[in-house]
């Protein structure tokens, strides 16, 4: 269904939605809308961190005592 929308129609579909909501409006809209994505990535890499500094807590040496000394 969307496959048949070229050029015009997204212009067409701009021109409605700007007409129906205004400048402003969208504008702060965009500026919400990322304001999410940026908020959505500090959130995966902060868990990202956390599960890293996880893995490492439970990381532990498995080297034989004995080789331990070895250089």
């Amino acid at each position: 269904m969307l496959n048949n929308i070229g050029l015009p129609g997204l212009l067409l579909i701009a021109v409605v939605v700007l007409v129906l909501f205004g400048r402003g409006k969208i504008s702060s809209l965009m500026g919400e809308v990322g304001k999410g994505i940026t908020a959505f990535k500090k959130g995966v890499n902060d868990g990202t961190k956390e599960l890293e500094e996880d893995a490492s807590e439970i990381a532990k040496d498995v080297t034989p005592s004995s080789d331990k000394d070895k250089v």
